[in-house]
C-alpha cells in the first residue's frame, strides 16, 4: 500500500519536502495545507486552514493519511503535535513543550546551561528598564533577540552601543516583532563562521544531516538587515569529519539526552545554529523544525528516501542507516521582492519559469501565487532556485545561470550573488 502524506505549510521548505517525497514509488497522494502555486506540481493543495486542528484531523482520517509533517514553528507552539498524538495519529514534529527550544529563547538558554551545551553568553530580560541598564553597564556589544517567535527575523545585530540601546527599545517598547519581544535575550556578539547543523531525532537517537551555511543578511558580503535567509550551500569544506563528530558529541548528543531527561523526548528535526569561534563551536540558537532555506539544499543531497526517516522519527525507531547523503554539492538562492525584509512590493509577474532546462536545478515556490493564469510574487521571499553539482562551483554556476533575463526573473527582484563566498574566497 502506498503512503499518503499531509504537509502543513506554504513555503519553499514544504515544496522541497514534497518534491523529495514524490521521488519515491512508495508514496501515494501528497496533500498540502495550504500549499502554494508550486506545490500543486507535486501534490494537492487543500482548503483546510493549518490552525484548524479539528478539520485537519477529520481530513487525515477521511483521506487515510499515514503521516503528517509540520513545517512551521508557529503551529508547534500552538500544540498541533500534541493534538494529533491525542487522536492517535502519526505526526512528524516535536510537542509544544519540546518546541520551547525555539519558541522561548530564554528557556533554551537555561536548558543549554543546565546540560553544558556550549552557547553564546546570554542574559534574559522581561523589563525594558533592566535590559537597558544592563546594556549600558557592559562595554561589549550584544545581539538583541526577541525571545518568542518572529518568523526568523527577531534578531538585531548592532554595530555600536547606541544601536544596541535603540534595538532594545524597538523590540521591547515599540514592539517591532510584536509579542515575541515581551521578553528578550541579550547575547554576546560572537566572531567566527556560522554553520547550520540539522539532525533527525526520534526521542532517544539523533542523526545529523550535512552541515550547511545560510546567508542571513539581505545584501552581498553580509551587509544590511537580517532576513529569514537568502541562500545556502552544503556540505562545508571547513567542517570535516572530526569536527562533525565533535559537534555531535558536544551539542547534539547533550541536546537529545537533556530533552529526554526533562521529560519531553524530542522527535522531529532539530536545527542548531552554531558559530565556529576561536574558542570553539558555540550554539547561537536552536530551531525546532526544518530550516528554510537549508532544506532546499539538503533535499537535493539526500540519497535515501525521506519518508522512512520521518516515519522512524515519529515512531521512535530511527537508525543511522536510514540517512545517507550523496557526494557533490548543492546550493540555493532566494529570490525576494523589492523592499524585503521590510514591507515589500507584491503582484509582480514572475517570468522565465519554463526557461530552466538543467535537470539538476529545481524551483521551489515560496511567496508566489497564481493570479489570472500568471505566477506572481506575493511579497517577501518569492522563490528559491536550488541546484546540484559535483562541486560547489558547478552547483552555483547552474543556479545563477537560471536566474536573470534568460532565466527566472521579476520586476524589483533582489537576490544575493555571493552565496558560498566564505568557501570560495
Amino acid at each position: 500500500m502506498k503512503k499518503n502524506i499531509l504537509i502543513i505549510g506554504d513555503g519553499a521548505r514544504e515544496h522541497a519536502l514534497g518534491w523529495k517525497l514524490r521521488q519515491s514509488e512508495q508514496i501515494g497522494d501528497i496533500y498540502f495545507s495550504p500549499g502554494n502555486a508550486g506545490t500543486v506540481n507535486v501534490g494537492i493543495n487543500i482548503e483546510v486552514f493549518p490552525t484548524d486542528f479539528k478539520a485537519l484531523v477529520t481530513f487525515v482520517k477521511e483521506k487515510n493519511v499515514d503521516l503528517t509533517i509540520v513545517g512551521s514553528e508557529e503551529l508547534l507552539e500552538k500544540g498541533i503535535v500534541d493534538y494529533f498524538q491525542k487522536k492517535k495519529l502519526l505526526i512528524f514534529g516535536p510537542t509544544k513543550k519540546s518546541a520551547q527550544i525555539e519558541t522561548s529563547k530564554a528557556w533554551a538558554s537555561q536548558f543549554m546551561y543546565k546540560y553544558a551545551i556550549p552557547e553564546a553568553e546570554s542574559y534574559s530580560f522581561t523589563s525594558y528598564e533592566k535590559a537597558l541598564e544592563f546594556s549600558k553597564k557592559e562595554h561589549r556589544l550584544f545581539v538583541v533577540k526577541a525571545s518568542g517567535l518572529a518568523s526568523g527575523k527577531g534578531v538585531i545585530v548592532p554595530q555600536s552601543k547606541e544601536e544596541e540601546f535603540k534595538a532594545i527599545e524597538e523590540v521591547m517598547v515599540q514592539k517591532k516583532f510584536g509579542d515575541a519581544g515581551s521578553s528578550i535575550v541579550l547575547q554576546e556578539l560572537l566572531q567566527g563562521v556560522e554553520v547550520s547543523l540539522l539532525a533527525f531525532c526520534d526521542g532517544k537517537n539523533i542523526v545529523p544531516m550535512l552541515p550547511a551555511q545560510d546567508h542571513k543578511r539581505i545584501f552581498d558580503f553580509d551587509q544590511g538587515p537580517n532576513t529569514g535567509g537568502m541562500g545556502t550551500y552544503t556540505p562545508l569544506p571547513f567542517v570535516n569529519e572530526d569536527m562533525l563528530t565533535s559537534l555531535r558529541q558536544t551539542i547534539l548528543q547533550p541536546f537529545i539526552y537533556g530533552m529526554y531527561k526533562e521529560g519531553h523526548p524530542y522527535k522531529g528535526v532539530i536545527f542548531a545554529g552554531i558559530m565556529l569561534t576561536k574558542d570553539g563551536p558555540k550554539v547561537l540558537e536552536f530551531n525546532a523544525r526544518f530550516g528554510d532555506p537549508e532544506t532546499e539544499s539538503l533535499m537535493l543531497m539526500l540519497d535515501t528516501e525521506l519518508h522512512p526517516i520521518l516515519e522512524a522519527c515519529a515512531q521512535g525507531t530511527l537508525e543511522e542507516s536510514l540517512v545517507r547523503f550523496k557526494s557533490g554539492s548543492a546550493c540555493c538562492v532566494v529570490l525576494a521582492s523589492s523592499g524585503y525584509p521590510s514591507p515589500t512590493v507584491s503582484g509582480e509577474i514572475i517570468h522565465g519559469l519554463n526557461n530552466v532546462y538543467d535537470s539538476e536545478v529545481k524551483l521551489f515556490y515560496a511567496g508566489a501565487v497564481e493570479t489570472d493564469g500568471e505566477i506572481v510574487a506575493n511579497g517577501g521571499r518569492a522563490m528559491v532556485v536550488a541546484g546540484y553539482g559535483e562541486t560547489i562551483k558547478e552547483a552555483l554556476e547552474k543556479v545563477y545561470n537560471s536566474i536573470g533575463e534568460k532565466g527566472v526573473h521579476f520586476s524589483g527582484m533582489q537576490y544575493r550573488r555571493d552565496i558560498a563566498w566564505q568557501s570560495l574566497k
